[in-house]
């Protein structure tokens, strides 16, 4: 019955044995995955120095008083975020200018590069400018929330004083570049209403210098006001001299040797002088200019320095509502994260590092052996 159901089931397989491609397959997962791993653990957890974490956040705001808010005295106003602004302090922090700034201020260099012996997670001192804006990618997180506009930096440095240290001096100097910010946006406000306020007073200026020149050129302070006193003193003469003309047809009448009709025809002819006298002063004389022509002049003069002051008046007006405007739309930046200080080391974050090694590695062994195995079948 054995032999039968022996003879049934066929020939018995032969005992398995270890070959050469078994080998080669174990050879290759201890080189292509277990060393690196086994390398790069060491490395992590015996070598590479321990990191602090600080956590600041921050947003860009605008103020923008509304008119109700003048009227009562600026006790109220509105306060919303700008994207803009916000869109540019995001890039700046992400700047290679922002980097040489940190880097005077609170030397990065030094900083990064302080603990010896760890070359992949610190930084080179003797790196160029290129580098250190890389590896400020690497140590700097930026996350920017379009949404809500607040914007979160982590910082990582060897010492948590070194990472709070950095943390702080990155607020300063975003705070700096929205003042800086703001500051030009209120200058642009207010930079043609005050070239228009320099041009009117320099046009004031120059009507008010004409008019003095005219005065001490003429000797004159109003000709106006001499024309009319001129003016006065020959109507005077002239009802005086009909007075005369009066006496001497009265005169007449009654005796042409009366004594008193040459006296009166002796102040006529005086008054008739007079008069004449009187009116050449108003006239052309001397090769001087004429009262009337100096009251001409003069009042040109007043009427150039009248639309010089309207002018003035409308440009300080202009001027003043240009800055106030400027003055009611401010932009300052709010932290409602102020920089942390780590009490322990996160990072760098060895178990997640040396698990995607683990997986790329074991990616590439995969293919590996996958592409040798359909070399060989096609054999």
């Amino acid at each position: 019955m054995l032999a039968e159901a022996s003879a049934a089931a066929g020939p018995m397989a032969s005992p398995a044995h270890i070959k050469p491609r078994h080998r080669l397959l174990f050879l290759s997962f201890l080189v292509v995955i277990l060393l690196p791993v086994l390398v790069s653990a060491v490395y992590l957890w015996g070598v590479a120095k321990d990191q602090y974490a600080s956590t600041v956040g921050f947003s860009v705001r605008r103020e923008d008083a509304s008119a109700a808010a003048d009227i009562l005295g600026g006790l109220t106003s509105l306060t919303k975020s700008s994207s803009s602004d916000t869109d540019i302090l995001y890039e700046y922090l992400r700047s290679q200018k922002l980097v040489a700034d940190m880097d005077a201020r609170v030397d990065l260099r030094t900083t990064w590069s302080k603990p010896w012996g760890d070359p992949v997670f610190t930084f080179d001192a003797d790196g160029s400018i290129e580098d250190l804006v890389d590896y400020w990618q690497r140590m700097v997180q930026t996350s920017y929330d379009s949404t809500t506009g607040l914007i979160e930096v982590r910082v990582l440095a060897f010492e948590p004083a070194d990472a709070t240290e950095i943390a702080q001096a990155l607020l300063d100097e975003s705070a700096r570049m929205i003042n800086d910010l703001s500051a030009a946006a209120r200058e642009d406000a207010v930079r043609y209403s005050r070239s228009d306020l320099q041009a009117a007073e320099d046009r004031l200026r120059t009507a008010r210098e004409a008019v003095t020149a005219f005065r001490v050129k003429n000797q004159i302070v109003d000709p106006t006001t001499d024309f009319q006193i001129q003016a006065g003193l020959v109507g005077t003469l002239e009802n005086q001299l009909a007075e005369a003309q009066i006496e001497i047809d009265l005169l007449a009448d009654a005796a042409q040797n009366d004594p008193r009709l040459v006296q009166a025809r002796r102040r006529a002819e005086v008054i008739v002088a007079r008069i004449a006298a009187e009116r050449a002063k108003v006239g052309a004389e001397g090769g001087q200019k004429d009262l009337a022509a100096l009251a001409a002049d003069y009042e040109r003069l007043l009427v150039d320095r009248e639309f010089a002051e309207k002018a003035y008046v409308a440009a300080l007006s202009a001027y003043d509502s240009a800055k106030a405007e400027s003055l009611r739309t401010s932009r300052y930046l709010a932290a409602h994260v102020l920089p942390t200080t780590a009490e322990v080391s996160r990072y760098p974050e060895r178990l997640s590092i040396l698990g995607l090694l683990v997986l790329f590695l074991g990616l590439i062994w995969s293919i590996g052996v996958l592409v040798a195995y359909s070399l060989k079948d096609r054999r």
